[in-house]
């Protein structure tokens, strides 16, 4: 049931579409290797999953209310856990169409709304249970996939440039900032989302926006497969941008504990799994060493979360971060022996709970900082 949630997908791009649809004329080709045999079931599983949630929701859109400009297409739909979610598009910096999703409970005030920039390789579909766990403690969730992953548009696995994608989000903060305006907002980001929900809050017109970010696994201080690899890529990012580099890639390095949520993770279509791309690494390297050089620019509140045994990104680097950044609230948990997707390890709910527990110790910060200010 958990699975067949995260498929909400109603409305693809054109960009996700197309990195879905080859899969389908290669199965004759790849039907005689019982692993591609399995995996093809998988997809084809995915697809008819995808029919049964689009036919339903094509009879509601017709009494959907009309659409605000900057989500030209927006469907919204509700469940059995007092969740409703919406699913929209959003147009990025580059003219270039975002997938995004939201989760609101049907009734109480909001303590607050969590906006959610997934990883590199992922799409923020995944962050599902996340959401409805939050949105049983009172908090609305955003989410948005980055330009080339999930649903939106743009080369699967291909970012220009990470800049972008610190752009968009803060251009999808400040559209929900309108839409709920008074209403308390926090970023979250895993990994390389932890490093552009970073950035993006370094950005003094961006800190005064948020109450706070929430960092899982941040990719700080990223190094190269190998030494050479760093000196080459600025070159290779310009002349063969798009070129997927094999010797960068870091797969069958395990994310999480729990086989199930590996298996989840790595059979779902809208994951891209193929070598990193030139031009992609090089923006992580660029941005991992940019935050490096700057901590002492960090003053928005974050709590930074972190697993000790995670070999993707480094731990030690979130250590560091916690410790340099002059920020006056922040404040961090390292996980003994939890991997890189601390969402998806066997302990997720606690984790999520450390997190809700964090923005509920911030709100209350706030609220005593506004009464002091007051009297």
């Amino acid at each position: 049931m958990e699975a067949a949630a995260a498929m909400q997908v109603e409305e693809l791009t054109s960009g996700a579409s197309g990195r879905i649809i080859p899969v389908f004329r290669n199965l004759r080709r790849s039907i005689l290797s019982y692993e591609s045999f399995r995996k093809s079931l998988l997809l084809v599983h995915s697809f008819f999953v995808w029919i049964l949630l689009l036919l339903p929701r094509r009879h509601r859109l017709s009494s959907t209310a009309p659409s605000p400009p900057s989500s030209p297409r927006a469907a919204s739909s509700s469940d059995n856990l007092g969740c409703q979610w919406t699913t929209s598009l959003f147009v990025g910096v580059k003219r270039n169409a975002l997938f995004c999703r939201s989760w609101f409970p049907f009734s109480g005030d909001l303590k607050g709304i969590l906006i959610i920039i997934h990883g590199l390789n992922e799409h923020s579909g995944r962050y599902t249970h996340f959401a409805k766990q939050l949105i049983s403690c009172h908090f609305g969730v955003y989410a948005m996939d980055w330009i080339g992953h999930g649903g939106s548009d743009g080369l699967h696995g291909y970012v220009p440039s990470l800049d972008h994608v610190v752009a968009d989000t803060a251009a999808f903060l400040e559209k929900v900032k309108s839409e709920k305006p008074g209403v308390p907002c926090f970023l979250f980001g895993h990994s390389t989302g932890g490093a552009v929900v970073l950035k993006a809050a370094s950005y003094p017109h961006i800190e005064e926006m948020l109450e706070g970010i929430i960092l899982t696994s941040p990719a700080l201080r990223v190094k190269p497969a190998h030494p050479i690899v760093g000196a080459v890529a600025p070159i290779f990012s310009m002349v063969v941008p798009r070129f997927q580099f094999k010797g960068a890639n870091k797969r069958g390095i395990p994310v999480s504990r729990d086989p199930a949520a590996l298996l989840a993770k790595y059979s779902d279509p809208l994951v891209y799994t193929g070598p990193i791309r030139v031009r992609t690494g090089h923006e992580i390297l660029r941005i991992s060493s940019y935050l490096m050089r700057n901590f002492q620019s960090i003053t928005v509140p974050f709590f930074v979360l972190h697993g000790t045994a995670d070999r993707v990104t480094d731990p030690l680097a979130s250590q560091d971060l916690y410790n340099e950044a002059p920020s006056k609230f922040k404040d961090i948990k390292l996980y003994e022996g939890f991997l890189h997707d601390l969402l998806f390890e066997p302990e997720r709910e606690e984790i999520a709970q450390d997190i809700i527990d964090w923005m509920e110790k911030r709100l209350t910060a706030r609220y005593h900082e506004n009464a002091n200010d007051y009297w």
